[in-house]
């Protein structure tokens, strides 16, 4: 086996699948041997039995021993087809479990490397070919076994007949070899297109509000279905090297056959060979020029290691670093030192130093393009720094346990989407689902307890059948965040979708609520970073300030940022020393004065 796939990226996951499938593959290649043994006795048998006719003899011996392999022959077909199938649905499954599991290995920033669809593709259709590569190979056995058979059949009757045939062996070892090397080239182009237009199709699908209000679809349908006649080009282009291999085998077999039975006919007028050889001759002939059944076992070989060679190029992007430390316990301090991060050759964060206190709330704000999100991906260990490090309680993150990291760091985003099957699951989804008691507190807390329970099933509810908004869906994704423990909170834009009234109820939620965590928010709310203990802001990638809102809010470039005119009721006005108050109605905060810092760690 190890002859037929050397080492390259996609033999590797080939031999990995044929590793973790070796009882079955080892035993559905005895079986197609087994299978392929009987199709070359059954030929000698049915000789036998009609020589043993036509001379008037008793042949029940023979006749039994033909009925015996003709019903083994079909037995074992049936099997072999059985088992081929359930081997192909194992390869796949272990294929797909293997690229999801390296999906979440490599991370996000990894997984942006390749589209949605593209990934989709590879994880489905690709998956599926490829996870036929076991039973092809094993069926490969019982491919060559009969052509091999049936030569090695014709030399033991008289060395004549297969002189007659290997006269033309050449010809079909080099039409294989034509073969193989056409089809590898245009299933990877096939497979390359097929790609690129399920990307552009997700693309299509994922902004289909935008594209109907915009009035574009026609646009949009023509830039994915304008990919359809290069798709078309190539797989006519596989079939017509597959058609051709074929047409040219059909051309070369009659011939190899007929010289055959040629001799066979002359060996028989002369007395050397009897009707029962002859026939077994003519059928032996057949099993020797199986170059059809060859050719389709080698095409899907073909197809099976372009498609792994797919799937290979995901594993081979390097994952996310990161060690067996683990994380002592801590109030959640956070420090970015010197981080930089780089995006399409465009730095987006340059230099960075930044010091979250445990317990305090830190706002960071910053114009569009600044750096907000990669900040606070970066900070919980989403994306990696292309330089500097980050540091959870004194523990690097590329140091430390990942799953310690992530019972450690809690995540909500602008867009959370919602897994976990139900909308109870969906809350509580996470390494440790938390009761349900805690689920129904965290939904309070999110302002998404009132609208669950007017769903027909509510907690339960299955998250296809809730016809949930836009802010909806963000207080599910709220609601996540505060039902898991953990030091550190990070929400990255995550209450952009809610109306003013109930944004305040959840950032007082957040930030009034529960002192114990840390909490990094990436607001474009003047009030969000009002209600924080320090405003972190970027400006164009590089941490121009750190500091209360209060302090900041005297910058006019940092009032610039929120678009907005004098501060809005609830914001503080003072000296650079102020304290940062909470709602005119709301309990007040701790005292914190920060001097304002630029350029470099914020002073803790």
């Amino acid at each position: 086996m190890r002859s037929l796939l050397p080492s390259t990226p996609a033999d590797r996951v080939l031999r990995d699948v044929l590793r973790h499938n070796a009882v079955r593959v080892t035993a559905l290649a005895a079986l197609t041997t087994v299978d392929a043994g009987a199709a070359l006795l059954l030929p000698t048998a049915l000789g036998r039995t009609l020589d043993l006719l036509l001379a008037g003899e008793s042949a029940r011996g023979w006749l039994v021993c033909s009925v015996v392999l003709l019903a083994a022959f079909v037995v074992l077909d049936a099997a072999e087809t059985v088992l081929t199938g359930t081997t192909a649905a194992r390869a796949t499954a272990r294929l797909r479990v293997r690229l999801v599991d390296r999906l979440l290995a490599i991370g996000p920033a990894g997984a942006a490397r390749f589209s949605r669809g593209d990934l989709v593709t590879r994880g489905t259709g690709l998956a599926a070919q490829a996870g036929t590569a076991p039973g092809a190979a094993a069926s490969l056995v019982s491919s060559l076994a009969l052509p091999l058979g049936g030569i090695t059949a014709l030399v033991l009757l008289d060395w004549r007949l297969a002189a007659a045939f290997l006269l033309g062996a050449p010809v079909l070892a080099l039409l294989l070899r034509a073969f193989t090397r056409s089809s590898a080239d245009v299933v990877a182009r096939y497979q390359q297109t097929q790609a690129t237009m399920a990307g552009s199709l997700t693309e299509a699908l994922g902004g289909a509000r935008t594209v109907a209000a915009a009035g574009t679809w026609h646009r949009e349908r023509a830039r994915v279905l304008g990919q359809l006649p290069e798709l078309s080009r190539h797989g006519y282009r596989m079939w017509r090297v597959q058609g051709r291999a074929n047409a040219q085998a059909a051309a070369l077999v009659p011939l190899l056959q007929t010289a055959v039975v040629a001799v066979a006919g002359l060996l028989l007028t002369a007395g050397q060979l009897t009707v029962g050889e002859l026939l077994a001759a003519a059928r032996y002939a057949v099993f020797a020029t199986g170059i059809g059944v060859l050719t389709g076992h080698l095409a899907a070989l073909v197809r099976a290691r372009k498609s792994a060679g797919r799937i290979a190029e995901v594993h081979a992007v390097p994952a996310a670093p990161h060690g067996h430390t683990p994380l002592p316990d801590g109030p959640g301090r956070l420090e970015l030192r010197g981080v930089r991060a780089v995006h399409g050759g465009r730095t987006v964060l340059d230099d960075v130093h930044l010091t979250v206190p445990g317990g305090a709330v830190v706002a960071v704000v910053g114009r569009s393009g600044s750096g907000k999100s990669e900040l606070a991906r970066i900070a919980g260990k989403l994306a990696e720094p292309d330089a500097g490090r980050v540091l959870l309680d004194g523990v690097p993150l590329d140091e430390a346990d990942p799953a310690a990291l992530r019972r450690a760091v809690g995540y909500a985003f602008e867009r959370p989407a919602l897994l976990g099957g139900t909308l109870a699951g969906t809350i509580g989804f996470g390494p440790a689902p938390p009761p349900r008691e805690r689920i129904t507190a965290a939904a309070r807390a999110a302002c998404a307890d009132a609208f669950i329970r007017t769903l027909p099933a509510g907690y339960d509810t299955r998250c296809a059948d809730a016809p949930l908004s836009g802010g909806e869906t963000q207080r599910l994704g709220l609601a996540r965040a505060f039902a898991h423990d953990g030091r550190l909170l990070i929400l990255d834009d995550a209450t952009s979708s809610l109306d003013t009234a109930t944004e305040r109820q959840v950032t007082a939620a957040l930030l009034d609520g529960e002192r114990k965590r840390t909490r990094l928010v990436v607001a474009h709310r003047a009030t969000t970073a009002a209600r924080a203990d320090l405003v972190a802001w970027l400006d164009g990638g590089r941490l121009r300030a750190v500091a209360p809102h209060a302090a900041l809010w005297l910058e006019p470039g940092y009032r610039e940022v929120f678009a907005a005119g004098p501060p809005e009721p609830d914001e503080p006005q003072g000296t650079k020393e102020t304290q940062v108050a909470g709602e005119p109605d709301g309990p007040s905060r701790p005292k914190r004065a920060v001097r304002v810092t630029k350029g470099g760690p914020a002073d803790g």
